[in-house]
């Protein structure tokens, strides 16, 4: 059997070291009426399997960009329903 291709929608953000980071897009869900992305590391075009990181879609953009969660309450309530959802 071949290997599944999948393509990714990819983006950069900043870690907090001031590093760029590129992340793939490995789910996307809906919370709370808001639209949220489940991404994973990117390195040397593979998929990092080593954690998954969670960020809210900005609604007011044409092309897709991403927005940190700053509230950590917020950021744990999505996560949980995350979690929680059915895959």
């Amino acid at each position: 059997m071949a290997d599944e291709y999948n393509e990714y929608v990819i983006f950069t953000v900043t870690d907090k070291d001031g590093n760029e980071v590129e992340l793939a897009v490995v789910d996307e869900f809906e919370f709370d009426h808001e639209e949220y992305v489940a991404a994973a590391v990117v390195e040397d075009d593979t998929i990092v399997e080593d954690g998954t990181y969670i960020y809210r879609v900005k609604k007011d953009s044409e092309e897709f960009e991403v927005e940190k969660i700053t509230d950590s309450e917020k950021y744990e309530k999505v996560a949980e329903a995350y979690l929680n959802m059915d895959k």
